[in-house]
């Protein structure tokens, strides 16, 4: 039986879920459209989709599971289950923050303003870019897979008593813990790094503004400006969304620990929720569409009262 305060934030993170739901549905949604009207998706149409496909999945994955430790622990004993949640969790995880990354250099590499050659290069090579980054997240899986599977295989990881037992030394856990998330880990980075060379570009750029001495309205420091302000918002939620799963995952090695749990659980929601809508608020056709819905609601709704009176 859940106590009050379990009882709020499982219906916080609950509902967090279905934000996060609706709000990654949507942005798929009209990049989905698109594609069907233009026969083409852009690389940012690309990037999108699948960023928010990865994200339903990664909400599906956490709140599933959730409610499955909550409600039905003795679903989790199964070795089979625990393999099938482990492959999920490492491909999703991992898929979700390289589409994020790829956003991200993708941005930079329209946006920034760099005079070196490498920089040049690159932005005239965007495909090539995508290319070595599927590569990256290629090698990352064949890192992650083989410690998952000889993790299960050799019993080192069981579900008894509605907790996680973990049958190894502490310095094996932590290699084998770099090994399944050192991706993520890469492309976070990575996004880092894109973040901080943004910052970069906006400074000079905007001493070069100052120099010139100009009154009019600067588009290119509004646009950086915009940039770094999605890049630092998913920086943030997910550093906050990395929290909540390493709560999760040390609430799993105790038994009795619910509220702790669903704790995380919030915090790991904040993540998809919030980070879907500023995509959406960022995005000039995302936006557009978000408003001509809710304008069509709103006439829906004052077309229902008229009714009704």
């Amino acid at each position: 039986m859940l106590s009050a305060m379990e009882g709020v934030l499982l219906s916080v993170s609950t509902s967090e879920a279905v934000l996060g739901i609706v709000g990654n549905t949507f942005i798929a949604l009209v990049n989905c459209m698109d594609y069907n009207r233009n026969k083409k998706l852009s690389n940012i149409g690309f990037i999108l989709t699948g960023l928010a496909i990865s994200r339903i999945c990664l909400v599906w994955i956490l709140i599933t599971e959730a409610y499955i430790k909550i409600f039905y622990p003795q679903l989790l004993s199964p070795v089979n289950i625990i393999e099938l949640i482990s492959y999920l969790w490492i491909i999703i995880c991992q898929l979700n923050v390289w589409f994020a990354t790829n956003l991200s250099i993708f941005y930079f590499l329209k946006i920034a303003n760099f005079s070196h050659y490498i920089f040049v290069w690159l932005k005239r090579r965007i495909n090539l870019v995508f290319f070595f980054l599927i590569g990256c997240l290629l090698i990352s899986w064949l890192f992650s897979f083989p410690v998952v599977v000889k993790m299960v295989k050799d019993n080192k990881m069981l579900y008894i008593n509605t907790s996680w037992q973990i049958h190894m030394k502490k310095s094996e856990l932590i290699i084998n813990y770099v090994f399944t998330n050192g991706g993520v880990l890469l492309f976070f980075m990575i996004m880092l790094f894109v973040c901080f060379l943004l910052i970069i570009s906006l400074w000079r750029h905007r001493r070069q503004m100052e120099s010139y001495e100009l009154g009019f309205r600067d588009l290119n420091t509004e646009v950086h400006v915009r940039t770094i302000k999605v890049l630092l918002s998913f920086i943030i939620l997910f550093i906050l969304h990395f929290m909540g799963i390493t709560i999760n995952v040390i609430c799993l090695l105790i038994p009795e620990s619910n509220l702790l749990f669903m704790f995380g659980l919030t915090t790991a929601f904040i993540y998809p929720c919030c980070h879907s809508l500023i995509l959406i608020l960022a995005n000039s056709r995302l936006k557009q569409c978000s408003v001509m819905i809710l304008q069509l609601l709103k006439c829906c709704e004052n077309g229902k009262e008229l009714r009704d009176t």
